[in-house]
């Protein structure tokens, strides 16, 4: 993918997120049935960077768990990181940092340390190209502990027919098919507003080369 339509997209990204960060949130006022299946192995103690924090519903979980350990969590969105630190109880010790994981220097927003368990559910996808996926997991990678774990998920919305429907011509926003890479899409969005988004689907043979690229080892798939 040419740098100049990457840089469109993340910037239609941006700006989806900063019109639609007040809906957006209304519809993730709860943690998805997976995610209290992993936290439910994550250990009290333990560091963890959250990528994509969003409105901090993940840290309140993991409040009410009594969680021990840092918790960071990064979000490019200052509306849906303001929402986070006023709705996170003070009994977890969580520090909420304004970062864009399309910027080189993401990384050196976040206090020197290294982490048990890194989060990114629903964030990938956002990210356009291969280069830019492969730079954000090598970062993951060196701020892991060298037995952390990376825990991720991806959109896959093409199996539903529902969201295939949301499915837009990339002409909506002046591109071609051709502007893009395979699996990139664009979905809108219909909460308080019409809206767009880049989408990437990820198939499982994708991130196993993206894992085998920076050097992880796939434990497990949910």
């Amino acid at each position: 993918m040419k740098t100049d339509i990457s840089a469109r997209l993340i910037n239609l990204n941006r700006q989806f997120y900063q019109t639609f960060a007040v809906n957006f949130s209304k519809t993730r006022q709860r943690l998805q049935p997976g995610v209290w299946q992993i936290l439910e192995d994550v250990v009290p103690s333990a560091n963890i960077l959250d990528l994509g924090c969003g409105n901090g519903e993940l840290a309140r979980a993991l409040a009410e768990r009594s969680h021990r350990g840092i918790y960071i969590g990064l979000d490019f969105s200052v509306q849906l990181l303001a929402e986070a630190s006023l709705s996170v109880p003070e009994t977890l010790d969580a520090t909420f940092l304004q970062a864009d994981l399309s910027i080189p220097d993401w990384d050196k927003k976040i206090p020197k340390t290294t982490f048990d368990i890194i989060l990114a559910f629903a964030v990938l996808h956002h990210l356009p190209g291969p280069q830019l996926h492969r730079s954000v997991l090598a970062k993951i990678r060196d701020l892991l502990e060298p037995e952390g774990l990376f825990i991720h998920s991806e959109w896959q919305f093409i199996n539903s027919p529902r969201l295939r429907a949301r499915v837009q011509p990339w002409e909506t926003i002046g591109l071609t098919p051709s502007d893009t890479d395979r699996g990139d899409y664009l979905l809108d969005w219909r909460h308080g507003g019409y809206g767009l988004r880049y989408v990437h689907h990820f198939d499982e043979g994708e991130l196993a080369s993206l894992a085998k690229d920076t050097g992880f080892t796939i434990l497990c798939r949910l």
